[in-house]
């Protein structure tokens, strides 16, 4: 899957929605989404939250992605939907978490 434009926003919800939870490798996402100007991940963060399906990031370094990105990981640390982890166990521990709780 990868994140590059609101269809492919919509089909990660979609999969989301069927599996209970969704988790996005770094890989996953376009160059776009890390320039938060573009409104990839206000609009990926804001569809999932709507839904209410727990999503899932692995960055492992955000800071490769600008201050800014930093800041938004930051936000959503303990965000009860939508979190950045820096790496795929704690992502998927996590995402377990999440759909015991729904």
């Amino acid at each position: 899957m990868h994140i590059d434009s609101p269809t492919a926003i919509s089909k990660a919800l979609a999969t989301g929605m069927e599996e209970g939870g969704l988790v996005l490798s770094e890989a996953d996402l376009a160059p776009a989404f890390y320039d938060l100007t573009s409104g990839l991940a206000g609009e990926l963060f804001q569809k999932f939250v709507n839904y209410r399906v727990p999503l899932a990031l692995v960055v492992k370094d955000p800071a490769l992605h600008g201050e800014r990105f930093v800041e938004l990981a930051r936000e959503h640390r303990s965000h009860t939907l939508v979190r950045i982890f820096p790496d795929h166990d704690a992502a998927v521990e996590w995402l377990a978490a999440a759909r015991r709780v729904e």
